[in-house]
């Protein structure tokens, strides 16, 4: 059985994939993180960072429902979010963290402006506010990426902390 803090936890998870609330993660919300993200960043659609953000986000979602789209019908709903994707990816965190590199390493590229491989803490915290997390949480947890304290976020931070916070244990 779920427990309900388990069942809260995963709510939010859920809620953070489905981008305009209409109750069902789709291909859409993959769409609509990648043009917020390109606009928080003044990056255009066109230029080379837009098209892999939404190569990227294309990637992440054919991941996500090949994994988790249970009846086929492209989009996940609540229930086959938490039994499908959650708990099969909860033993699996490394999965998740691939099905998530392209749209997370493209994600990076565009809020990186130096193009030196890592974005900023500040940087990183706007990334995690358009993608739906709390502005008073976004700067916590920017921070707390920072594994390494320098003061900037690379990849491998980025995607082994998204794998668990999406992979949470019951």
């Amino acid at each position: 059985m779920v427990s309900s803090e388990y069942e809260r936890r995963i709510a939010g998870r859920f809620a953070t994939f489905d981008q305009d609330g209409n109750g069902y993660i789709d291909r859409a919300d993959f769409s609509v993180a990648a043009k917020a993200l390109l606009a928080e960043f003044g990056t255009a659609a066109r230029s080379d960072k837009g098209q892999a953000l939404y190569v990227g986000a294309e990637a992440f979602w054919q991941g996500m429902a090949g994994i988790a789209d249970r009846d086929g019908d492209q989009r996940i709903t609540r229930e086959e979010f938490i039994n499908g994707a959650v708990k099969r990816l909860r033993d699996n965190p490394d999965r998740f963290a691939e099905i998530a590199r392209p749209f997370l390493h493209a994600a990076l590229a565009v809020a990186d402006p130096d193009g030196d491989g890592a974005a900023t803490v500040a940087d990183t915290a706007r990334v995690l506010r358009i993608l739906g997390v709390a502005q008073e949480i976004a700067g916590t947890a920017a921070t707390a990426l920072d594994t390494d304290g320098d003061g900037r976020i690379g990849e491998e931070e980025i995607v082994s902390a998204f794998a668990r916070y999406f992979t949470v244990p019951e």
